[in-house]
């Protein structure tokens, strides 16, 4: 009989982490042997200063498998108790089209893309988010439209300050509304405060009353009420002021858009097109504005352009990156959309079509009469007789028995004051739902059939606010309804599209690593999915635990003491976080202290979040091995001594350094009374090995859509918690719209209690398959795999900041490196961009172009691709170097070569004639392996300039399909 191996090696063989980790042992000493490292150990002890290091292993549980990961997940889930939701207040009941879950929702295809930076491998989803504009600006009546904001909350937030931007008025005073959504009103407290802007809240009638550069309406209120808005823009646009409307897609179907109402900017949710609550979050928000403010509008705009071939090309427009571009200037921080929930919600667009959705919003408005007739018929009235889906009834002193009883029945109604009751109604209600709220409201009596009378019974729309307009005329809404056409349709635009399932995507400062299917089930659970963010606390107690552990896990990871995941983007997060060193210097009589230094190497971002929390910025420099300048600092620390409230960093930097004097840094700061902010954006390059909340750090983000494994999305969904060391926590965020908060803590930062609830999962299973062990190899392996590369491409490419460490091939990089093109531009003429460019014909995304240095390309391999993959990857890079070679040769023209005129095109290849000075195969086939597997881009190399001087945002006209 043949032995078998011990338990424990069989038992290894299920390890979640070997499956994350791509190298295995025998790769892994291949790549130590590149490098000139004796082990791995001996790797980080080179390049990871010992000051920081860890003195203690993280205390987390032991690692389990994924079926066992799931079955402690469901269990967390179970504790959710699934109540049918008429709380209404932005949050809806919705049916995700099957055809649209499966292969969007749940398709790694859409879920792993990178934000479309590279216009060229970005054309399917650009296309769905050119819809999504489409849509928006086609139901709220203005002119153009982003392709989506984090949640309604911030994006009327954000509206308020584009108000103040573009607006003639010279007032600081932004009117809300009374019945706005209570989440919104406080985000914008939040926002407003730091920027020395008043919030004056009031009847909506009262804005034209009001000196304001702004007021902000909803549209049906948060109450139902629904109003004409023309009279409200006009008394407001009379003050010089403008007008926003926070709009109901759904609603607008039926009544009249904003826009023909005079609204200067619309905002709101798409939630309710297809994306399930998820206890707030995910969903795509959006803005629409007119025409004159577009060049000023918030967030990321796609839009047409032509490419090489003079063929029409999606791309990003104008706001691209316009923080990391302005930095201390920039209009906004946000860098993060919604973008898989907006893709989502073009496409429920695209399935139903104008009618569908006109269908749907009729459904639901007809089943709102019917109920307001039952009602009435009980004897209760109704505090407004216009409504679409919400009603808002006077319960009197019954009110508190009613919601207990509507719970009893397995229902939650909204308390919308002490003696009255609101409750909205959606997609899924059914007739039974209706008799059953009935019943509730009859205080248990048996009711008449409430569909007994409804032939006769009208929707509650004023006549002279019924919409008359078209809208969603474009083909794209009209063809598309069949689910064969549909999955089709979908397929055909994730073909043009370059994401993880395809190839490495080696960005860096991006950690695009494996999101495992395992960690992304959990996100459809209905126990996870169909929760509304406001059910009573009671019901919560899954998300409640989910919360509890995955805070504590994350405070093990980075030594901090308390963690807030509402932040539902790294943006909010670092604004959360410098938040909150304001407030705790506010605490303490400091209110003076408004400096905040950020050398050369931070983030891109952060001097924008500096400035929406009312700092000043003050940059300081670098050394030529890229880390801090102690002596710059230290005379910008004295300079500012009495007004500094802090220092932002991000380590290790965005240079791909380790900075030795790192506790230096801190230590100096502090001694002049200020915060220590550590950017969390390369936190794959510390988890197990060193903490920022260790080695000096007060504050800092964390981006989950990065280290811990929440997809990218195409650029959104993403996560920011906030963390503090001891004597911030309680200034955390809180969100006292939902009863959540102490006095100290700073105003909510997103819509909902727990953010982008939905996708927490996601993080707590791949901490808890994981464990210690694995993390700590996921963040050494990716250290391991940037030194890999670095060393491979050093014979060919400068390495930019290297470490410089002896004995080690390429320096010894952190867990990136930045390839300096800048000398062959000078010997060849070619461009980082045509580099970037050219990769796409060997199949690859290409690293991120050009920032943080000019002229550059920044990998980042990340610990999840395989040695077979990196290798692919260097072997593209080695070819391209000796294709520049060719060119500075003079072999290829500097104005002819295959890089220039990347990428290329099987339509252009296909061609009879060929012009170049160099071969088909040359141009389609530099290295064999691409005969067997090809990505073939769908356009040619996109004209930037010209997309920007012929701004087109909306779909193109049928004219350009034939």
């Amino acid at each position: 009989m043949s032995a078998l191996p011990s338990f424990a090696e069989l038992e290894n063989n299920s390890e979640f982490h070997a499956r994350h980790i791509g190298p295995d042992a025998a790769d892994e000493a291949l790549m130590l042997s590149a490098i000139g490292a004796a082990s791995r150990e001996a790797l980080i002890d080179a390049i990871v200063p010992a000051s920081i290091k860890r003195a203690a292993r993280m205390d987390l549980p032991e690692a389990v498998t994924e079926a066992q990961a799931l079955a402690q997940l469901k269990e967390i889930a179970s504790r959710n108790q699934l109540l049918k939701s008429f709380i209404g207040q932005g949050y809806y009941g919705t049916l995700t089209p099957g055809v649209i879950l499966r292969n969007i929702l749940e398709n790694p295809a859409w879920y792993t893309a990178y934000t479309p930076y590279q216009a060229e491998i970005s054309q399917g989803r650009m296309e769905a988010l050119v819809n999504f504009q489409t849509m928006v600006c086609d139901l709220t009546g203005l002119a153009i439209a982003n392709a989506s904001m984090l949640d309604e909350a911030t994006a009327a937030a954000e509206a308020m300050t584009l108000a103040a931007r573009v607006g003639k008025s010279k007032s600081q005073v932004f009117f809300v509304a009374d019945d706005v959504l209570p989440q919104t009103l406080e985000v914008i407290r939040t926002r407003a405060e730091p920027l020395g802007i008043t919030v004056q809240v009031g009847p909506a009638e009262d804005a034209g009353k009001s000196d304001c550069f702004g007021a902000l309406v909803q549209y049906p209120g948060v109450n139902g009420q629904i109003r004409p808005l023309q009279a409200i823009a006009d008394a407001v646009h009379a003050r010089s002021g403008l007008l926003v409307v926070a709009a109901d897609l759904l609603a607008l179907t039926l009544i009249k858009a904003p826009g023909e109402q005079g609204a200067d900017i619309a905002v709101g949710t798409t939630q309710r097109f297809g994306m399930p609550m998820g206890a707030g979050g995910p969903h795509a928000a959006y803005m629409a504005c007119r025409d004159e403010f577009k060049r000023s509008l918030p967030g990321r705009l796609v839009g047409v352009s032509v490419d090489s071939h003079g063929k029409p090309a999606y791309r990003l427009s104008l706001q691209t990156r316009e923080q990391h571009i302005r930095r201390e200037k920039a209009t906004s921080n946000i860098c993060t959309a919604q973008v898989l929930p907006a893709v989502v919600a073009s496409m429920y667009a695209v399935y139903h079509g104008p009618q569908g959705l006109k269908r749907i919003a009729q459904r639901v408005a007809g089943y709102t009469a019917v109920l307001a007739k039952g009602l009435a018929d009980l004897g209760l009235s109704l505090a407004h007789e216009a409504a679409f889906d919400t009603l808002h009834v006077r319960t009197g002193a019954r009110t508190s028995a009613i919601l207990a009883a509507a719970v009893a029945a397995g229902m939650n109604l909204r308390r919308a004051s002490d003696d009255s009751i609101s409750l909205s109604l959606d997609e899924t209600t059914s007739r039974a739902d209706l008799q059953a709220l009935l019943t509730v409201f009859a205080d248990g009596r048996k009711v008449a059939d409430a569909f007994a009378g409804a032939a006769s019974v009208q929707a509650l729309i004023p006549a002279d606010l019924v919409r008359t307009s078209a809208y969603m005329t474009h083909p794209v809404f009209n063809r598309h309804h069949s689910e064969t056409e549909m999955l089709r349709y979908i397929r055909q635009l994730s073909d043009k599209d370059l994401a993880l399932d395809r190839s490495m995507i080696p960005l860096g400062s991006c950690t695009m690593k494996l999101n495992a299917t395992s960690e992304m089930i959990p996100i459809t659970w209905p126990e996870f999915a169909q929760v509304h963010p406001f059910a009573p606390q009671d019901q919560l107690q899954g998300y409640a635990q989910l919360d509890q552990q995955l805070t504590a896990w994350l405070c093990q990871a980075t030594g901090y003491a308390g963690v807030s995941l509402q932040p539902n983007a790294g943006s909010q997060g670092e604004y959360a976080g410098l938040l909150i060193i304001k407030a705790w210097h506010e605490s303490r009589g400091d209110a003076h202290r408004k400096i905040c230094l950020i050398p050369e190497s931070a983030h891109g971002t952060n001097p924008a979040s500096a400035q929406m929390v009312g700092m000043q910025v003050v940059v300081t420099k670098c050394d030529k091995e890229g880390n801090i300048d102690l002596a710059d600092l230290k005379a910008k620390c004295e300079q500012h001594s009495a007004q500094l409230a802090a220092i932002m960093i991000t380590y290790p930097s965005t240079y791909g350094v380790f900075d030795t004097h790192v506790k230096e840094i801190c230590a100096l700061v502090h001694e002049h009374g200020g915060r220590v902010y550590v950017d969390g954006a390369n936190m794959n390059a510390l988890v197990g090995v060193a903490a920022p909340g260790q080695f000096g750090g007060d504050v800092s983000h964390l981006n989950l859509h990065k280290t811990f494994c929440i997809p990218h999305g195409g650029g959104g969904p993403g996560v920011g918690p906030v963390c503090v060391v001891e004597d911030l926590v309680p200034f955390l965020p809180a969100h006292r719209s939902a009863g959540l908060g102490t006095d100290t803590a700073i105003g909510a930062v997103s819509a909902a209690p727990l953010g982008n609830a939905a996708v927490l999962p996601i993080s707590w299973m791949y901490i808890r398959m994981m464990g210690e062990a694995g993390l700590t190899a996921a963040t050494e392996t990716a250290i391991l795999s940037a030194n890999y590369v670095a060393a491979r491409l050093a014979g060919h490419y400068d390495i930019h900041f290297s470490g410089n460490i002896d004995g080690l091939k390429g320096g010894g990089v952190a867990h990136e490196c930045i390839l300096d093109l800048r000398p062959l531009k000078d010997s060849s003429g070619i461009s980082a961009e045509d580099v970037a460019k050219r990769l796409i014909d060997y199949g690859f995304h290409a690293p991120t172009l050009s920032f943080p240095v000019a002229g550059t390309l920044m990998v980042e391999p990340t610990e999840s691709e395989s040695k077979f993959e990196l290798d692919r990857f260097i072997a593209a890079m080695i070819q391209i170097r000796e294709e520049i070679r060719k060119v500075e040769s003079g072999s290829w023209t500097r104005e002819d070569n295959p890089l220039v005129n990347a990428p290329h095109t099987a339509e252009s290849l296909l061609k009879t004639e060929w012009t170049h000075g160099y071969s088909r195969d040359e141009a389609a086939y530099p290295v064999a392996a691409l005969r067997q597997v090809k990505y073939w881009s769908p356009v040619g190399r996109v004209d930037n300039v010209y997309g920007d001087r012929n701004l087109v945002c909306s779909c193109p006209p049928v004219s350009d399909y034939q």
